[in-house]
């Protein structure tokens, strides 16, 4: 009973989860509250989303979000970024995998700075990376292993479910990445999630509902977040 209650629930959340992420890529190009254009490079804040914004520049002390990942990395992978929208509050959901969860809550508020951007492509599809600034390499290390356990979780799913693939591990500029695939209820490669970390900065990118190289975006995602 226990069992199946919990598979209920899980069901529950993937479906308001898919219900949030709909609302939020028609909303994506109108308006947000508190956020700044891919280009806005220190201007005040905007609604107008560029058309193939040129990168992610908006500073913030600590963490800023030009360590995200950027267009060029996209277009490197075959994707078309075409708008950007950048919050420095930690508010954004995770994953699809964490539900309401955001980088806030899973740090209890600890992090020195956070940063995340939701990029939309000119097909359907949306990349998504939360951030945060650790004030300490162990706590870094701690948040790496939540964020990990949280995308394990979804890696046994009820048939005709999503889920997240075997684990892959990567090194790059000085930082570590544990990237998954994702499979649509079909059992198809649907793209995919990475766990970062580089020094005292921890991230998770995700990619949904367009095709790329999901270990190309982790390896772009990761330079990023070590520079």
């Amino acid at each position: 009973m226990t069992e199946n209650r919990a598979v209920q629930q899980k069901s529950v959340r993937r479906n308001r989860v898919a219900a949030a992420a709909c609302v939020a890529a028609a909303l994506i190009a109108v308006s947000v509250v508190g956020t700044r254009s891919a280009t806005a490079d220190g201007a005040a804040p905007s609604t107008a989303v560029a058309a193939r914004p040129a990168a992610v520049t908006a500073p913030a002390p600590g963490l800023g979000s030009a360590a995200l990942v950027q267009s060029e990395d996209q277009v490197q992978q075959g994707l078309n970024p075409v708008g950007a929208t950048v919050a420095l509050t930690g508010r954004q959901a995770l994953s699809a995998c964490s539900g309401e969860q955001s980088m806030r809550d899973l740090t209890k508020g600890r992090a020195t700075a956070y940063a995340s951007v939701t990029w939309t492509f000119a097909t359907e599809g949306l990349l998504i990376e939360s951030a945060a600034s650790a004030p300490t390499g162990p706590v870094a290390a701690t948040w790496e292993q939540q964020l990990v356990a949280l995308v394990q979780s979804c890696q046994n799913e009820p048939a005709g479910h999503w889920y997240y693939g075997a684990a892959h591990t990567l090194t790059a500029a000085g930082g570590t990445a544990h990237w998954y695939p994702s499979y649509n209820g079909d059992g198809a490669a649907s793209g995919g999630v990475a766990v970062l970390r580089s020094g005292t900065r921890v991230a998770l990118v995700e990619l949904t509902g367009a095709a790329a190289s999901v270990e190309g975006i982790t390896t772009a995602a990761l330079k990023r977040l070590a520079s």
